[in-house]
């Protein structure tokens, strides 16, 4: 088999085994520790319980066949990254080419930043560079000895500060998901070097869904203090492990629909890109790990006001430059509850919703004219 995957793979084959017996009795015990649990009971009101009660009690034997097919698909990513134009550390600025304005992309920091340049059918950043634009992207690479030492601020008014400055004019800085909140962190440090600022599926409110309130990640973080202390960083697998708790079944349900498509369609093709993506994952250096689960998820930081990047408190309402946000519809990492109140907060704003996921609305097969042409269309009009 050519691959892994999805990671971790033994969460989600119990956690289809679990699904598949629950009883209503647990039921009540199962949504205190994932919210979006849906018991037979629940599902009985929108058809789906007999779905649930006609599957194995232990072996799923459709999850298994999407799994092992995608483990066995034939795609490989095979795109050359572009010329590297500054570098620090592990950290890389990558040059599309192009004329015309220049666009700096920001990642999240737990995912690879490939996603902006999947495959050469799905790729925002050579869409971009093909209509008279100059799109750059911060890679930030696996954090090494250094960069397992940085707090948030070190990634803000070091690498991604550093970066703008290697860029001979201002910019317009686009953050992807944790990326955009880097993004806007920047733009009001630094508004000389922002020219203006696009926000796509970026959090910002962190209590307002309940499916994410309804997660105590401050708990958790003390069971994931011995590896924080030991690794330096939170792993891959535990990161796939929180995002699971958003959504318990979504990814059994997604391999389930997988088995199902002809293996050399375009969208089966497209699924697995993404998904050696997702499992492709990048682990979060201690302290940032710490600070995002703290500040961000457990005191609402940003939601209140009340965070500060070395003394600069970030106050979107202060933001001069003009602004784009993208806010998925059917996004379950980022619920758009959370990201609507920075369309709300910053003054100037053009905000789109596309029917999409978090992911779906940059990579997916609708990508284009999801995201890549309204954000096309909002840069000529600059």
């Amino acid at each position: 088999m050519a691959r892994r995957g999805s990671r971790p793979v033994l969460l989600h084959l119990g956690l289809a085994a679990m699904r598949s017996s629950a009883s209503n009795a647990a039921s009540p015990s199962w949504k205190n520790v994932w919210p979006r649990w849906n018991s037979v009971a629940d599902l009985a009101d929108h058809g789906a319980a007999n779905d649930i009660r006609s599957r194995p009690p232990i072996w799923d034997s459709t999850l298994v066949a999407g799994i092992a097919s995608y483990r066995r698909h034939p795609y490989a990513r095979d795109l050359a990254d572009p010329p590297t134009i500054w570098s620090e550390g592990e950290t890389r600025l990558l040059d599309f080419g192009g004329i015309g304005p220049s666009i700096l992309f920001v990642p999240s920091l737990i995912n690879r930043a490939y996603v902006l340049d999947l495959a050469e059918e799905a790729s925002f950043t050579r869409y971009l560079a093909s209509k008279g634009t100059r799109p750059l992207l911060l890679d930030w690479g696996w954090p090494g000895p250094v960069e397992r030492q940085f707090t948030l601020a070190d990634y803000i008014s070091g690498r991604l500060e550093r970066a703008l400055h290697a860029i001979n004019e201002p910019v317009i800085l686009a953050g992807f998901c944790m990326g955009g909140i880097l993004a806007l962190a920047t733009a009001l440090r630094r508004p000389a070097r922002v020219r203006a600022l696009a926000l796509f599926a970026t959090p910002w409110d962190f209590h307002a869904s309940k499916a994410a309130s309804g997660i105590d990640l401050t708990r958790l973080l003390l069971t994931l203090e011995p590896v924080l202390r030991t690794t330096g960083t939170l792993p891959i697998d535990l990161l796939q492990v929180l995002f699971t708790m958003l959504d318990p079944f979504g990814v059994g349900d997604k391999y389930r629909k997988f088995s199902a498509l002809a293996q050399k369609s375009p969208r089966a093709r497209r699924f697995v890109a993404l998904e050696d993506w997702l499992n492709d994952g990048v682990p979060l250096a201690e302290h940032v790990a710490r600070e995002t689960l703290e500040q961000w998820y457990g005191a609402n930081a940003l939601g209140r006001g009340e965070w500060c990047v070395e003394g600069h408190c970030i106050d979107p309402t202060t933001l001069p430059c003009r602004t784009f946000i993208a806010i998925p519809k059917r996004d379950l990492i980022v619920p758009p509850a959370s990201a609507l109140p920075l369309a709300t907060l910053i003054p100037n704003t053009i905000l789109i919703r596309p029917d999409a996921g978090h992911i779906g609305m940059v990579a997916g097969m609708h990508a284009e004219s999801a995201l890549w042409k309204p954000f096309l269309r909002w840069i000529r009009g600059l």
